[in-house]
């Protein structure tokens, strides 16, 4: 190459730079949830985006003793800042292990805490000062990580911006009618059932009373709790009712894809991003995980009960069970369990506090994943075809290891009535019927089977908000709707309006001329007279 087409290369390469430096955006990502998996999904949002170019901050609520995941994240493309503190301690996750409860006994109360820790994110010294060095027209989108947490909408109209919110699993209601996707509680089923399509009559009664548990109750004590909270944390003399703040969401980001079921219609707001947090090349891992995985002869076992709960919230007599059944087996077990409290010693078990999830169920030796059947750990475990068994505890991990059941990808445990002969039994059949790895493996192709990934949806569609200054065109017209023009109770009273003064005039002719009539048939019988 000579010289001149050097300084050509030169400038080429300078022009680049200025047109990526332009189109860059800036971009506030908010994610208050107090589970630590739900930072799995959101981050994974906010790298994709801060990877394509853009100004990414986040900030989001870490234990201020997880020292681990905040270094992980202050390494990442993003700007992070930790607010530290309010986030689910050890008690919650205890009393949701050991106290299982139905989801209806326990709404008030789960409601409760998630918006008072979502209120000390709201209020904490971190966030307050960031509110005050920051002003309308800093950012061109807010992207908010949403767990029952609406009053934090505000935030969008504090820095006018368009709104995009990141979901962890398939949209429930609260998220449907914000942007206006139909309910159709006929044939979709509900998250919290674990019902699977087609429903027969009998689920379908089933379906309808949990649509309107989640429709009439779980909403209505939402709405009165996030009013009182929106009021407070945005007053009525700056801010625009929260009514007004709903119409500014542009996108929902939901962790969820159309194959995973249920198939069911949606507006063009919501994008299905299902997988987003799962790696398309997996990291190397770690040097003596690496070297216990190549080694196991048999195979791994890969148990896990998530990010919020750790093996120290076990009853030690289910600690006692576990640790009976997997000591036994003739494969290495990789146990993230914490870092005390463990059931006892054996040579095919290796504790952890924790491991890399996703880049573990990528290797070929990973023959079973003994899971709380939480929705990331479901879908990274479809992905990479692995089958499960199940021990769900609390939230959707009941119904996500229903559907795994449903779907032949392995079997779910009770864990109120676990008992140790009932685990080996599911372990071995999971284990030893072909069956379910096959089923995962099939679904696994199907799932990975796209147009586009989920990073790429991301990157386009949070460009196409920004693009559009908030995408207005793309809002289903049912966000300005009542709830009474939503169900046309409006056009059915004007019908019955119309039809009742239609009838009456058809019956008050009728009566004039009955009356005609007859006056007229007693003047003829008087004149006859």
């Amino acid at each position: 190459m000579n010289f001149l087409g050097f300084v050509f290369v030169i400038i080429g390469f300078a022009c680049v730079a200025l047109i990526q430096n332009n189109e860059a955006s800036r971009i506030l990502s908010v994610f208050p949830s107090p589970s630590k998996s739900h930072l799995l999904i959101h981050c994974a949002v906010a790298q994709t985006l801060a990877e394509a170019g853009h100004e990414v901050t986040v900030l989001a609520s870490i234990g201020d003793d997880d020292e681990a995941t905040k270094e992980k994240y202050r390494k990442a493309d993003f700007k992070f800042i930790a607010i530290e503190g309010p986030t689910f301690d050890s008690s919650f996750s205890q009393e949701m292990v050991n106290r299982p409860l139905p989801i209806y006994r326990r709404a008030y109360n789960i409601i409760e805490k998630i918006l008072f820790l979502a209120n000390m994110t709201m209020n904490h010294s971190t966030m307050l000062e960031f509110l005050k060095e920051h002003k309308a027209g800093d950012f061109d989108v807010m992207i908010l990580g949403y767990f029952m947490n609406e009053f934090m909408l505000g935030l969008g109209a504090h820095f006018q911006c368009p709104i995009i919110l990141s979901f962890m699993v398939q949209p429930i209601f609260l998220i449907n009618r914000m942007i206006g996707n139909p309910s159709e509680s006929s044939y979709v089923p509900n998250l919290y059932t674990g019902l699977k399509q087609p429903l027969s009559f009998r689920a379908r009664i089933r379906n309808y009373l949990s649509s309107i548990f989640e429709q009439k109750i779980l909403a209505t004590i939402l709405e009165w709790q996030t009013g009182k909270l929106y009021r407070y944390n945005f007053p009525a003399d700056r801010y625009p009712p929260l009514e007004e703040v709903y119409k500014n969401v542009s996108l929902v980001l939901t962790n969820h894809h159309f194959s995973q079921g249920p198939i069911r219609p949606n507006v063009p707001a919501l994008i299905e991003i299902g997988g987003i947090q799962i790696k398309e090349k997996p990291d190397p891992l770690p040097q003596d995980i690496a070297e216990i995985m190549d080694n196991a002869k048999n195979g791994v076992i890969y148990f896990s009960l998530g990010t919020n709960v750790q093996g120290s919230n076990l009853s030690p007599d289910k600690a006692k069970m576990i640790f009976n059944v997997l000591s036994q087996l003739p494969y290495t077990v990789l146990m993230k369990w914490g870092d005390k409290d463990f059931p006892g010693q054996a040579n095919n078990i290796i504790y952890k506090s924790w491991l890399p999830q996703d880049d573990i169920l990528a290797h070929p030796k990973v023959k079973l994943f003994i899971t709380h059947g939480g929705q990331g750990s479901v879908v990274e475990s479809q992905y990479h075809g692995v089958p499960m068994v199940g021990i769900p505890f609390f939230g959707d991990q009941h119904s996500n290891m229903a559907n795994v059941r449903n779907s032949g990808f392995g079997l779910s445990l009770k864990y109120a009535t676990l008992t140790e002969e009932d685990l080996r039994e599911t372990v071995l059949e999971v284990l030893n019927n072909p069956k379910y790895r096959e089923n995962v493996q099939q679904f696994s192709k199907l799932y990975r089977d796209r147009p586009m990934t989920p990073r790429q949806l991301v990157r386009y569609w949070v460009d196409y908000v920004i693009r559009h200054n908030g995408a207005k065109h793309m809002q289903s017209p049912a966000v300005h709707m009542t709830w009474w023009e939503l169900q046309s109770l409006d056009v059915i009273g004007f019908l019955l309006l119309v039809v009742f003064v239609v009838v009456g005039a058809i019956v008050g002719l009728c009566k004039l001329l009955c009356c005609k009539g007859k006056k007229q048939a007693v003047n003829l019988k008087k004149k006859n007279k």
